[in-house]
C-alpha cells in the first residue's frame, strides 16, 4: 500500500515473487496486490479491508500474504480477522493444510517469538539481505570487518539489515529515513540505539544522535564511498538518472524492484555487482513458508535455515556470473528456472509459467514478453514451455469502492496479479494452485 502504486508496479512484483520462490526452490506459485492510497491515512484500516472483501475469491484459497511496503504484518492480520478470514494472513495455506490447527498453531508461535527484540516478520527479511551481502563481500575478497555500508530505509527490511549487518562487523555509516540520511563516516554508527530510537513507521528520533553524527539530505545515500549499497525502501529508486552517483563495489537489494533494467546494465558496465532482489530478500517469504509448511519452527531456527542457503547460493551465483561474463540477475533467473522446472514435475504447473523467465533486464522490454526470443534456452535446459497450459498474469481488477463514498475516500486498487495460474497438484492437498 502506498501513494502512487500502479498495475505495472504490481506485475512486476508478481513477477519477482515467483522468482523468489524458484530460486529457493519452495513449492509455492506468485502473487502480489496492491493499493493506491497513503498508508498513514487514518482511512486506510478501512480501504485495506474493503481490499481484502473484493480479493475474498482468492485470498479464501489461493493467495497466502504477508506484510509489506504500508502493511505491516501485525495490521493485516487485524485486517483478515475483521473481515472474518481467520487470524492471519496465511489463511489460504492454513486451511488447506492436512492439520489445520497444527498449523494454525505453529504460525501463531513462530509469530510471537522474539530474536534480539524483533518477530519472524521483523527480522528474517533483513537478516538474509545482511547474509546476501556477507557472502558477496566474501567473494569479493573484502572483510566485514573493515567493509561499510549504507542503507536506505529503516523500516523491518532495512533496520533488520543494518542491525545484521553490524552485528557481523561491517560498519553502518549511513541509514536514510522520511527525514533524510544520517551519517557517521568515521565511526559508523550506533544501529542498536537508533532501532531503539525508531517509530513503527521507520523514522528515527533525532534527539538520540552522538554529537559527530551528522544529517544529511535523504537523497545524498547514493554518492557515499562504501562497499555496499542496501536500497531497502521503495521501487525504482535507483534509475539512470542517478546510477552514476554510486561508488558502492556492490548494490544488495532489500526493497523489491529498486533498480530499473537500465540502470543496472549501466552499473554492470561500471562493474559494480547488482544483488537482485529475489535472492537477497527472499528470507521474508521463505521464513513464513518454512513456518507454514513445517520446515522450521522459531525465528532462530529460519536464520539458521536460510543462513545455510542463501550464502552458498550468492557466492555460486557470483562465480557463475563472472566466468560467463553475465550478471548475477541473469545467472538468478537460470537458476530459478532450473528449479521450477523440478518442482513443475514433481508439483505440477503451478509454481512458474514460461513467461517468467523474459529477462526486461536484459532486453529492457518490461516484465513480460515471449521468453525464447529474448532470453535462450541455457545449456541442458529444454526451450518448450516449462507449463504445457503456460498462463499469461490476468489482472484482477477490484472496484470496492461502497456506494455512500465519495471517490477520493476510497482508494484506488491496482490489481492483484497472479504470477502462476495454472492448474496441477495441489502440495498442500487442494486441487488448485497456491499463489
Amino acid at each position: 500500500m502506498r501513494p502512487g502504486c500502479t498495475a505495472d508496479e504490481v506485475g512486476a512484483l508478481a513477477r519477482e515473487m515467483t522468482l523468489k520462490m524458484g530460486a529457493f526452490g519452495i513449492h509455492v506459485g506468485g502473487a502480489k496486490g496492491g493499493i493506491d492510497f497513503d498508508p498513514a491515512d487514518p482511512r486506510a484500516a478501512e480501504v485495506r479491508e474493503r481490499f481484502l472483501q473484493a480479493a475474498r475469491p482468492l485470498l479464501e484459497r489461493f493467495w497466502v500474504t504477508a506484510g509489506d511496503l504500508g502493511t505491516q504484518q501485525e495490521e493485516l492480520d487485524r485486517s483478515f480477522a475483521r473481515v472474518g478470514l481467520g487470524e492471519t494472513s496465511f489463511h489460504a495455506a492454513v486451511v488447506r493444510a492436512p492439520d489445520e490447527g497444527e498449523v494454525r498453531a505453529r504460525v501463531r508461535r513462530a509469530f510471537a517469538a522474539r530474536t534480539d527484540g524483533l518477530k519472524l516478520s521483523e527480522l528474517v527479511g533483513g537478516f538474509g539481505v545482511a547474509e546476501a551481502a556477507l557472502a558477496a563481500l566474501e567473494q569479493r575478497g573484502v572483510p566485514a570487518a573493515t567493509a561499510s555500508a549504507v542503507v536506505q530505509g529503516f523500516g523491518a527490511m532495512g533496520g533488520s539489515t543494518a542491525l545484521y549487518l553490524a552485528r557481523a562487523g561491517v560498519r553502518v555509516v549511513g541509514i536514510t529515513d522520511a527525514r533524510g540520511l544520517v551519517l557517521n563516516t568515521s565511526r559508523g554508527l550506533d544501529v542498536e540505539l537508533l532501532l531503539s530510537a525508531r517509530s513503527p513507521g521507520g523514522v528515527i528520533d533525532r534527539s538520540v544522535l552522538r554529537d559527530d553524527d551528522q544529517e544529511r539530505p535523504g537523497e545524498a545515500w547514493l554518492s557515499q564511498d562504501v562497499d555496499v549499497l542496501v536500497p531497502a525502501a521503495v521501487s525504482y529508486t535507483i534509475t539512470t538518472d542517478n546510477c552514476e552517483e554510486i561508488r558502492a563495489r556492490l548494490v544488495v537489494e532489500a526493497a523489491n524492484v529498486p533498480t530499473t533494467p537500465e540502470a543496472e546494465r549501466r552499473l554492470l558496465e561500471r562493474g559494480v555487482t547488482v544483488i537482485p532482489d529475489f535472492v537477497a530478500n527472499t528470507g521474508a517469504a521463505a521464513g513464513a513458508w518454512w513456518v507454514i509448511l513445517g520446515e522450521v519452527v522459531s525465528p532462530s531456527g529460519a536464520c539458521g535455515r536460510l543462513s545455510a542457503q542463501i550464502r552458498p547460493l550468492v557466492q555460486s551465483l557470483v562465480n557463475r556470473a563472472d566466468a560467463m561474463g553475465t550478471s548475477v540477475r541473469h545467472e538468478a533467473v537460470v537458476s530459478a528456472r532450473e528449479n521450477s522446472r523440478r518442482m513443475i514435475a514433481e508439483y505440477g504447473g503451478a509454481v512458474a509459467y514460461r513467461e517468467l523467465f523474459s529477462d526486461p533486464w536484459e532486453s529492457g522490454q518490461g516484465a513480460l514478453g515471449d521468453a525464447e526470443a529474448r532470453h535462450p534456452a541455457e545449456p541442458g535446459l529444454p526451450a518448450e514451455p516449462l507449463s504445457p497450459e503456460p498462463v499469461r498474469p490476468v489482472p484482477v481488477l477490484f472496484d470496492a469502492t461502497p456506494e455512500h463514498a465519495a471517490p477520493e475516500h476510497a482508494g484506488r486498487y491496482a490489481e492483484a496479479v497472479p504470477a502462476s495460474a495454472s492448474g496441477g497438484p495441489d502440495p498442500l492437498g487442494a486441487p488448485s494452485e497456491l499463489a
